[in-house]
């Protein structure tokens, strides 16, 4: 039974997952807007998963978005989803579910819910109890939203923090875990770690979790734990990846709640919830990769931050990124690689209080001045390294910001720059395991 509890803006999901004797290995896959621009590794998960039932059939990996064919592959997710329940692939149970997300020497630790998308706002300024932490690319919604729309299942990488220092929701459901059922327990594929799921759905366990995540958002605790006023809004979830997902969630329910009423299951959204004092977390710098370059790129950063910006040539990549991660001198640094070339910018006075804004405000006038046909932003050193020594591209090294910083700064200044940060890099990512159903 699914249990609602409005003034935290949760609901306990009724999850589906795959019946006994499915290879779970291929059944998961890495969230969809991973390695958007290395189709070769979606070609390795093609063949891993071969003709396997695996949840890479539910979804759309944004590698094909505007691709010929697009049509045709989101009518053929939704036909599958309708199979996977029919042939009872996925079978349902409701609950919490306890996950422990492995990779190398760490381990995340998580508890999947279902969060009242009434309780959430992307908008800048936004107060409400669940809300975005970078800024919301509205034209990126209408092709998620068409995947969405008419589906039966949505199957969730979104994972979403909550600030608990003191450990108090989560982590004691861990300590319990050696009580419940276990539900899955694997290797992900592709050298991507381990996944585990347990089933709390004890009402001793349901409990602790409602009366902890409760007195983090009790008002008068937040206003002093933040030291703000009372006209701020209690931020409870934070989100932390798949912004965008939980945004075309909320976009959807916005057109159906007139005509479905307040108890529809498309008014909830499934996510995971981490803390983000998990020693297992780690927030990883989101780099930039310009493809296409026509236009001198130093030239014009200079150009766009008149008297600011200094460069200096480095021996190669590893003493720009060294550099960069050390943040020596007087203003913000930057590691850019090229073809031709690696070094670091560095920006002073800058205009934002984190490089990755003061950087984004200078692409966002290159790119639409036509300096360079398109941007990714992609994980890990040696991906915006590779890339970013292809001709005709350029690649920006980023910093790490500090994780402890997060929902102090979305209180107090508002939501960051997108694509400020991620948690883990590519391999890391919430692979899809849980489905839950959006439609009746």
């Amino acid at each position: 039974m699914k249990n609602t509890y409005p003034s935290i803006g949760l609901q306990t999901p009724e999850v589906f997952l795959p019946r006994p004797g499915t290879d779970l290995t291929r059944w998961a896959v890495v969230a969809c807007d991973q390695f958007t621009s290395q189709p070769n590794y979606w070609d390795e998960v093609e063949r891993t998963v071969g003709d396997a039932p695996s949840t890479l059939k539910l979804i759309l990996p944004e590698v094909c978005l505007g691709q010929p064919g697009e049509v045709d592959r989101i009518q053929t997710i939704q036909r599958n989803m309708k199979d996977y329940l029919a042939s009872q692939i996925l079978l349902p149970r409701d609950g919490l579910v306890y996950v422990e997300r492995t990779f190398g020497p760490r381990t995340r630790r998580g508890l999947m819910v279902a969060l009242d998308l009434e309780r959430y706002d992307y908008s800048q300024g936004s107060q409400s109890l669940i809300r975005a932490t970078e800024g919301t690319i509205v034209e990126r919604l209408p092709p998620r939203m068409r995947i969405r729309e008419n589906a039966l299942l949505e199957l969730p990488h979104i994972l979403v923090l909550i600030d608990d220092p003191e450990r108090t929701v989560i982590e004691p459901v861990g300590a319990q875990k050696t009580n419940m059922t276990k539900l899955y327990d694997f290797d992900l594929m592709l050298g991507s770690g381990h996944l585990a799921g347990y089933w709390a759905h004890s009402p001793a366990v349901e409990s602790g979790v409602v009366s902890a995540l409760a007195k983090l958002a009790d008002p008068a605790a937040f206003q002093a734990k933040y030291a703000v006023g009372a006209d701020k809004g209690v931020l409870l979830f934070a989100m932390g990846d798949g912004n965008h997902s939980l945004a075309t969630a909320k976009a959807i329910w916005e057109k159906l709640k007139h005509k479905v009423g307040p108890d529809h299951p498309a008014r909830y959204a499934m996510v995971e919830i981490e803390n983000v004092h998990d020693e297992g977390l780690e927030f990883e710098p989101i780099h930039r990769v310009l493809f296409g370059v026509s236009q001198d790129l130093l030239a014009a950063f200079r150009q766009f931050y008149p008297g600011q910006v200094t460069y200096r040539a480095c021996g190669g990549r590893d003493e720009a990124v060294r550099l960069t991660d050390q943040g020596a001198g007087s203003g913000q640094i930057i590691g850019v690689i090229r073809p031709d070339e690696c070094g670091v910018v560095e920006v002073r006075n800058a205009p934002c209080n984190l490089p990755v804004g003061t950087l984004q405000q200078f692409l966002d006038s290159f790119l639409k001045a036509g300096g360079a046909k398109r941007i990714d932003y992609v994980h890990g050193t040696d991906v915006v390294g590779d890339l970013g020594r292809q001709a005709g591209n350029a690649g920006f090294y980023l910093p790490a910001m500090s994780k402890s910083d997060l929902f102090k700064t979305v209180i107090v200044d508002g939501a960051l720059p997108r694509k400020t940060f991620s948690m883990g890099e590519a391999k890391e990512k919430r692979f899809y395991m849980e489905a839950r159903r959006i439609a009746l």
